[in-house]
């Protein structure tokens, strides 16, 4: 399921992506182009998931129950991981799960034609009162830049922000959300809090160039798709930066190896050891916690060995 806090590609970057969708990106030393994680990656590590993944199930449960075909095929493949991964889009899509985001990436794409000043051509008329709530709402606003890529090179992040605006002579970063907003807070301020703090990122030439917006608050425009409304937001981005802040000290933890050891019997094998070499083997594979009782079991197991010396 589409992430409903992600901006909709558009196409309006040459961005190259490893297979996992992530942006290549030049280190600002230069060298080769390494993997950034994507903004909404990073912010989501501290969102509480249960609302959604209760939606998502929800869905699945309403796509099976129109889609009898589905469910033969689950008792069919029940062993097969990757069939089953395809079912449950099949039944997510047979749910029309997937509806929302392509009206969110719709009305992304008309907004953007409109502040380019260019023609919108046939709008569907369903999402007419949309745009115009659209235009009414943003024209205190200047737009400045309109989804342009970003870095955050100190902690690896790339991401497009939707706008660049100027509001009573200030810059700030501008985001559109077309869905609904009531449990988004966190993941928005921490999201507009990365973007303001990154840099413009050319993937031709790998310059950087600063954004020089406001960092402690952003807006949001908020326009609920097929509601005929549209309002802005003051997003408070300090206080956004600092749980990004608390995001990297999880994604730092979650990197962090060796939190489990062999459960062994360390007197045991010190006892066995029939060599120096084999004691010395044992103080090699236990030294990360061996301890003074464990030196003085060896000290004399040493002692046996060698007759008496030490």
């Amino acid at each position: 399921m589409a992430d409903p806090f992600d901006t909709p590609s558009q196409g309006t970057e040459d961005v190259q992506r490893d297979r996992f969708g992530r942006p290549l990106v030049v280190p600002p030393e230069g060298g080769k182009p390494e993997a950034y994680r994507r903004c909404t990656t990073h912010v989501s590590v501290l969102e509480d998931m249960y609302l959604l993944q209760r939606r998502q199930m929800r869905m699945v449960a309403l796509g099976m129950a129109n889609r009898p075909d589905l469910v033969l095929a689950t008792g069919a493949h029940r062993d097969d991981r990757n069939e089953m991964n395809r079912i449950v889009d099949q039944s997510m899509e047979a749910a029309q799960a997937h509806a929302q985001a392509k009206i969110g990436t719709g009305l992304h794409k008309f907004t953007d034609t409109c502040d380019r000043g260019e023609p919108l051509g046939p709008v569907p008329e369903a999402y007419r009162a949309d745009l115009d709530a659209y235009t009414r709402a943003t024209s205190v606003l200047e737009v400045i830049e309109i989804e342009r890529f970003v870095v955050l090179d100190e902690l690896k992040i790339g991401g497009t922000p939707d706008r660049i605006v100027r509001y009573q002579g200030r810059s700030y970063i501008a985001d559109l959300k077309t869905g609904s907003i009531e449990y988004g807070a966190l993941k928005i301020a921490m999201q507009l809090a990365v973007y303001s703090r990154s840099m413009f990122y050319d993937p031709v030439t790998h310059e950087r160039t600063p954004l020089d917006v406001d960092q402690d608050r952003a807006i949001v425009i908020h326009l609920p798709a097929g509601q005929g409304r549209c309002e802005l937001h003051w997003v408070d981005i300090a206080t956004g930066w600092e749980a990004v802040q608390v995001a990297n000290q999880v994604w730092q933890w979650r990197k962090r190896k060796g939190l489990f050891a062999p459960l062994t019997d360390v007197p045991a094998e010190i006892a066995a050891a029939s060599t120096i070499d084999d004691l010395m083997a044992v103080w090699g594979r236990h030294q990360a916690g061996w301890t003074d009782d464990l030196t003085a079991l060896a000290a004399a197991r040493k002692a046996e060995l060698t007759g008496g010396a030490r």
